[in-house]
C-alpha cells in the first residue's frame, strides 16, 4: 500500500484516569490492529464506535465496549489522513486523492468522492453536506448521498489545511444567511483564512494578517468569530461577517498547532511545548499548561478535565480550572496524532480516554 515516511506509531490506546489525585493511567486495553501510524479516530456520535484512519492505508471500526475490530475499511489506495464516523455512514479521505463513504453495519464501500487533484486532507460532514480540503488550493463541497461536487471555493494560493462550517441558521441576523447557504472557512499554508458563501462558491472575505500558514480554526458560531493559529506563534479573532481582525493572541514561542473552544475559553497547542488558555472576549491569557517534553500535538476539554496529547508520547490530564497536572498516560513509543475522552460507563468515576499514534 503506498504511503509516505512516518514517525507514528500503530496502536490505540485505551486508558482510564486512576482515581482524583495525580498519579498515572491505567491502559484498559490496546488495538494494535493497523499496520501504520493512526492519523485520525473518531468516535459516535452514540459513543458505541471508534473509527481509526491509517498510514496503512485502511480505516478500522472498534467497538468501544469490547475493544474488538467490528469492520476493515479496505480501498484506499494511499494512507488515510482523516476520518469522520456518524451515525450512519463512516466517511475516510486520503493521499489517494479521494474520499470515502463506507456503511457502518457492513464495512462496504457506498460511495467514492472524485475530484480532488492532490492530497485531501480534512473532511467535515455537516447539514447533510460533505466539505474538503486539499493540497490542490481548494476546498470542495459534496452532496453525501450523490457522491458529486456540489461547490468547488477557489482562492487559496497553497494548500487548504483546515476548516470549519457555519449553517444559516447559526447566523442570526447576518444579510442573507438562507441564502448564502451558510459560510466556509478554510485556513491554508498562504497565510489566510477566507470565508466562503456556500451556495455561490463566492469568497465573502479573506482574513489577512497572520505571517505564517493557519495550521487550526474553531469556529465560534453565536458570536460569528473565527480563532486561527498559525505557525507565525500567534492566534487571531476574527469576525467572519465583515473580515475584521478582532484581536490577536500572543505568548506562544513557537507554531500553535491545535485550538479548542470552550466556554468563552480558548484553549491552544504548541510547539513551545505548553498548552495556553485564553479568555476569548478579551485575548488575555489566564493560565499556562506546562510539563510536555515535547509539542502539543492534540487537545481535547472533557466535563473540567484538559487532555492533551504530545510529541513526547504521552497523554496528560490537567484541570481545566487550575492548571494542575493530574495524571500522565503512558504506553505509546511516538506522538500521538489525537485524543478523544468518551463518557464513562456506569462503573466509570471518570471518562476514559483513547489516544492514537
Amino acid at each position: 500500500m503506498p504511503g509516505r515516511p512516518s514517525l507514528a506509531g500503530r496502536s490505540l490506546l485505551v486508558s482510564r484516569p486512576a482515581g482524583r489525585m495525580g498519579g498515572g493511567g491505567s491502559a484498559l486495553r490496546v488495538c494494535a490492529d493497523h499496520r501504520g501510524g493512526i492519523n485520525w479516530l473518531s468516535l459516535s456520535p452514540d459513543g458505541q464506535r471508534l473509527l481509526t484512519g491509517s498510514e496503512d492505508g485502511t480505516a478500522r471500526l472498534w467497538s468501544t465496549a469490547d475493544g474488538q475490530c467490528c469492520a476493515l475499511l479496505q480501498g484506499h489506495e494511499s494512507y488515510v489522513t482523516f476520518c469522520q464516523l456518524e451515525d450512519e455512514a463512516a466517511f475516510t479521505c486520503s493521499a489517494d486523492h479521494t474520499i470515502r463513504k463506507w456503511d457502518v453495519r457492513t464495512g462496504q464501500c457506498l460511495q467514492v468522492f472524485r475530484g480532488h487533484t492532490s492530497i485531501v486532507n480534512r473532511i467535515l460532514v455537516a447539514n447533510n453536506q460533505l466539505f474538503s480540503s486539499s493540497y490542490d488550493r481548494t476546498a470542495r463541497a459534496w452532496s453525501v448521498d450523490g457522491g458529486q461536487v456540489s461547490q468547488e471555493f477557489r482562492g487559496h494560493r497553497n494548500c487548504v489545511l483546515t476548516l470549519a462550517y457555519s449553517a444559516p441558521w447559526d447566523l442570526p441576523g447576518a444579510p442573507c444567511a438562507e441564502e448564502v447557504g451558510g459560510l466556509l472557512v478554510t485556513g491554508s499554508t498562504d497565510g489566510t483564512a477566507k470565508v466562503w458563501q456556500v451556495a455561490s462558491g463566492c469568497c465573502h472575505q479573506t482574513l489577512r494578517g497572520h505571517t505564517g500558514a493557519v495550521l487550526c480554526l474553531v469556529l465560534d458560531t453565536p458570536s460569528h468569530t473565527a480563532f486561527t493559529g498559525s505557525t507565525d506563534t500567534t492566534i487571531r479573532a476574527w469576525d467572519i461577517l465583515s473580515g475584521e481582525q478582532l484581536r490577536v493572541f500572543r505568548e506562544h514561542q513557537g507554531s500553535v498547532i491545535c485550538l479548542e473552544l470552550v466556554n468563552r475559553h480558548v484553549y491552544s497547542g504548541s510547539a513551545d511545548r505548553t498548552v495556553k488558555c485564553w479568555l476569548a472576549d478579551t485575548g488575555e491569557c489566564v493560565r499556562t499548561f506546562a510539563a510536555h517534553r515535547h509539542s502539543v500535538s492534540a487537545l481535547k476539554y472533557h466535563a473540567g478535565t484538559l487532555f492533551t496529547g504530545s510529541g513526547d508520547a504521552r497523554a496528560r490530564a490537567f484541570d481545566a480550572q487550575s492548571g494542575a497536572l493530574q495524571r500522565v498516560f503512558r504506553g505509546h513509543a511516538f506522538v500521538i496524532n489525537c485524543i478523544q475522552p468518551f463518557p464513562p460507563t456506569p462503573a466509570a468515576e471518570l471518562p476514559c480516554t483513547q489516544v492514537c499514534t
